[in-house]
């Protein structure tokens, strides 16, 4: 099995290569990266591990096609650098602000033009703070007027939040669920942090107020997202979903 992974250089990205090279199933990982230096030299030095060092964006269709030869699954966690150079938050503003709206329609005509003979599972980290477009998330919790108002407020200011959104929009609308090449599933975890793996819980859709957050460590985020790319099982479960990942154990306040 080959997966192909974006934004490996990244806290989530990194621990879903760590997970990735630990399944025997798994044969072969390709990472488009920026640079290989600032991955771990145990990953970089494993012999089913291949650097691609590329800007994704700078990317053509035909080139990233080419690397998605024989790939059975897509992991992207690219997310935005909050700060610009040693100024912090700065960085939420910077170009490209739709980051992870374009790598995502880059990615699935990539895939559409390699014609792959079985589809490929794109697995696109989100967040709980985007809504399900399907409705799905209404069923089991109901925002606030509050919480709209911070989301409406949030999509006008921090382009992040925007292009995560809008993102999971695409995926959902314009790839949808009947396209012969891409299946897809956008995982969304609420407050990440950093330790080690350990127990975790997946819900279909959201249950709980944004005010209310809870935690998710990246290590479980990166070994659910790994899962999803080479679990017949897993895929077939969460496939053209929008699955809520957090800690079974939350850290005591």
């Amino acid at each position: 099995m080959k997966v192909l992974t974006v934004g490996g250089n990244g806290r989530v990205g990194k621990q879903v290569l760590t997970s990735l090279l630990l399944r025997s199933d798994v044969t072969e990982i390709r990472a488009i990266v920026r640079s290989k230096n600032s991955l771990p030299p145990a990953v970089v030095a494993h012999p089913k591990f291949t650097a691609v060092e590329a800007s994704l964006l700078d990317m053509s269709v035909d080139e990233l096609a080419k690397e998605m030869e024989g790939t059975h699954a897509v992991i992207c966690t690219l997310g935005h650098n909050m700060n610009w150079g040693s100024v912090p938050l700065l960085g939420i503003w910077a170009a490209p602000r739709d980051l992870v709206t374009q790598a995502s329609k880059l990615i699935c005509e990539a895939i559409e033009k390699s014609v792959p003979v079985r589809p490929v599972r794109f697995v696109l980290l989100n967040t709980i703070g985007c809504t399900n477009p399907d409705g799905s998330d209404a069923k089991t919790y109901t925002r606030t007027s509050g919480e709209k108002a911070l989301i409406a407020t949030l999509k006008a200011l921090t382009p992040p939040y925007a292009d995560s959104c809008t993102s999971v929009d695409y995926v959902s609308k314009t790839v949808g669920t009947t396209n012969p090449f891409i299946e897809w599933v956008a995982v969304r975890p609420d407050g990440f942090i950093e330790g080690p793996r350990s127990e975790y819980t997946v819900t279909p859709a959201m249950d709980h107020a944004i005010f209310n957050a809870v935690k998710t460590t990246m290590a479980n985020i990166g070994h659910f997202m790994s899962e999803l790319a080479t679990d017949a099982e897993t895929w077939d479960m969460w496939k053209f979903k929008m699955p809520v990942i957090v800690d079974t154990h939350q850290p005591t306040k």
